[in-house]
């Protein structure tokens, strides 16, 4: 009985020996162990009174439940250790395998890091490239007039001393030469032979607050001082309309002209022809306009319906030309539509934003660059774009149009002649940089004759016997003499026109 009732330790034993070497599973053993033979200690401590046998009889009975009991906990604990182990198996593979994939991503990851650098890296050099592309694109569009330079240098010392140095004077110049890509549709091209068609004096104030355009007419009879002309040839200084200085000498002999007429010294020079106006109307998505009556003027290759409307380019291009079929006629109206369209033509450009977005400007720099002739002052992009640049915070209204004061010129009514008191009044507060006061006219009716201007005005005769002569101009308030009309304002007032107004009033 005795060592029956010691045998119970035996099965710890066998629990002990199932265990796993873990740790963990041989101290829920040990506690097994400590726990059945605490219970044995307590039964035998609790009979201590009775006789032998019955303590034995009891010993051997609670020893036979703790051995049932220690078995029953022992396999209990066989279970969770068996699930404890495979738990431990399972995170230590776990952990084995994070560990493996945490080995591999930093390999990955830099692998990675490099593509997004080296993609980066491509995108913002071609990025650059294409800009860098474009913008040598659009440089390389323009051409320098190096034969007007050298020519302007030679007669340096005739020319007029600038006078306001921040202010610019930039002559504009219209050619109406049919060479070149895309001007043959216009007309014939007389052996090469070209006039200025329009030509404008842009005045830019210094504080570029304000820009005062002035419209030279093409029939004004002026002093044309001898110039070089494109053969080598040399023409002798004459009495003659102003147009016929681009064809005897280019953009040279027509800045001397105007320098001769005007005192104002010629900064810079633009020469456009048709295409380019043409181009640049359309790239910034055409020009509205409101007309009184419909237009055909088979001549300018030109024909609209009456009410307002939006011109392509070429339809744009008909409408500045147009004297035939459109109004009286007259180079009056054609200069005063000039105007009006390139107002409107800057207000749309100004108010569209696209001075300010690459996108827009650029097809407005490619349509300008591909046609124009500039001195080596402006024969860059950065050049350009520093002079529209210049403009962009010029009011509308204060960008100002008007023609040079003018009355029929007496030997000949379909030429001009000017009415000098006005004109030098013009010109003085341009050379000086003075504001100049332009009362605003609402846009003439195409069917009317011209109305007339505060300073003089004239109809225009055309270049050659196909044009005819136009209608009689009404009387000018200018005396025959050329003295100024009385007027009560203490500034010189000129009719014109802004951007501000567009071309529907």
């Amino acid at each position: 009985m005795t060592e029956s009732a010691g045998t119970p330790p035996e099965p710890e034993k066998k629990s002990t020996d199932s265990t796993t070497p873990e740790d963990p599973e041989k101290t829920e053993a040990g506690t097994a162990l400590r726990t059945d033979s605490t219970a044995e200690k307590a039964a035998d401590d609790g009979n201590g009174a009775d006789d032998g046998n019955g303590a034995a009889d009891d010993g051997a009975d609670d020893g036979a439940k703790g051995q049932a009991a220690g078995s029953g906990d022992s396999d209990s604990d066989s279970d969770d250790n068996a699930e404890a182990a495979t738990k431990a198996a399972t995170a230590t593979a776990t952990a084995e395998d994070n560990d493996a994939e945490a080995a591999v991503p930093p390999r990955r990851k830099r692998r990675w890091l490099r593509w997004v650098a080296v993609g980066t890296s491509v995108a913002v050099l071609g990025a650059a490239g294409a800009g860098w592309w474009a913008y040598r694109k659009l440089d390389r569009n323009i051409t320098t007039d190096t034969s007007a330079a050298a020519e302007l240098r030679t007669y340096e010392k005739d020319r007029p001393t600038p006078v306001a140095l921040d202010a610019q004077n930039i002559l504009l110049i219209g050619s109406d030469s049919r060479a070149g890509q895309g001007n043959g549709k216009y007309g014939r091209d007389d052996g090469g032979s070209q006039r200025s068609d329009t030509v404008i004096l842009l005045h830019l104030a210094a504080d570029r607050e304000s820009a005062t355009a002035m419209s030279i007419p093409r029939d004004l009879m002026v002093e044309i001082p001898g110039c070089r002309s494109s053969d080598g040839s040399r023409t002798g200084a004459r009495f003659a309309q102003f147009n016929w200085a681009f064809q005897f000498g280019g953009a040279a002999c027509t800045i001397r002209t105007v320098e001769k007429l005007t005192g104002i010294r010629v900064d810079h020079h633009i020469v456009i022809d048709f295409s380019g106006f043409e181009d640049t109307v359309d790239a910034v998505d055409g020009v509205e306009v409101c007309l009184d009556k419909p237009v055909d003027d088979q001549q300018a290759h030109l024909k609209l319906p009456e009410g307002r409307q939006n011109l392509t380019g070429e339809q744009a291009l008909g409408y500045v030309r147009a004297r035939h079929g459109i109004g009286d006629g007259s180079d009056t109206q054609r200069m005063d539509r000039q105007q009006r369209f390139l107002g409107a033509l800057f207000k749309k450009v100004q108010s569209n934003g696209v001075l300010l977005n690459p996108t827009r400007l650029y097809p407005v720099l490619d349509a300008v660059t591909k046609s124009i002739t500039t001195d080596a002052g402006l024969n860059s992009l950065s050049d350009l774009y520093d002079l529209a640049g210049s403009m962009r915070g010029v009011p509308t209204e204060k960008v100002q149009f008007l023609t040079v004061p003018r009355q029929p010129y007496a030997l000949d009514p379909n030429r001009d002649e000017l009415v000098e008191s006005s004109a030098r009044k013009l010109f003085e507060r341009l050379r000086d940089d003075e504001p100049v006061e332009i009362a605003t006219t609402a846009p003439p009716s195409e069917t009317s004759s011209p109305s007339a201007d505060l300073s003089a005005h004239s109809s225009g005769a055309g270049d050659s016997p196909s044009d005819g002569p136009s209608d009689n101009p009404s009387q000018s308030p200018a005396d025959p003499s050329g003295a100024p009309s009385p007027s009560t304002s203490p500034e010189p007032a000129f009719t014109g026109s802004n951007a501000e107004a567009g071309m529907c009033g």
